[in-house]
């Protein structure tokens, strides 16, 4: 599968210290065809890094190229 990282942006809400546990969480927000390369679709990603008390400490919306399945 070929990506290309299409924007990043970041957020920092809450700190993080030395011992803490952070899970991440992503979720696909949106995808559609690539209007340029058909053969190929953009995909936007949200990911949250969350501690251990449910506190999302950072949190980035980003969009990628990949190749699609073939139909």
């Amino acid at each position: 599968t070929l990506e290309v990282v299409l924007e990043n942006g970041a957020s920092f809400p809450n700190p993080v210290f030395i011992g803490d546990t952070i899970s991440v969480v992503t979720e696909v927000k949106d995808k559609r065809p690539s209007k340029s390369k058909p053969d190929r679709g953009i995909i936007t990603f949200e990911h949250q890094g969350i501690n251990q008390h449910g506190e999302v400490v950072c949190s980035c919306m980003r969009g990628a190229m990949m190749m699609r399945k073939a139909t």
